[in-house]
């Protein structure tokens, strides 16, 4: 003979939030991106290999001179 048994089990009343997609905020700056020549990219990166920076500290600190060059330029 064969036997059968049901077992009803119990259903879990949690809500159960799904997982967002992507990788996870760091809280830190927003990433920006743009797109400029190459020969510009490799004047970038001489510049930042002889300051012994990476490229993005690079950018930043040439993006700040440049603002700062505005800035004094409309006073």
């Amino acid at each position: 003979m064969i036997f059968g048994y049901t077992e009803i089990m119990v259903v879990s009343r949690k809500t159960v939030t799904p997982k967002r997609r992507g990788r996870p905020a760091t809280g830190r700056d927003p990433h920006v991106a743009f797109r400029i020549p190459g020969e510009m990219i490799a004047e970038i990166n001489q510049w930042a290999k002889e300051q012994g920076l990476s490229r993005s500290e690079a950018l930043r600190r040439l993006l700040d001179a440049g603002l700062k060059a505005l800035r004094a330029k409309k006073r």
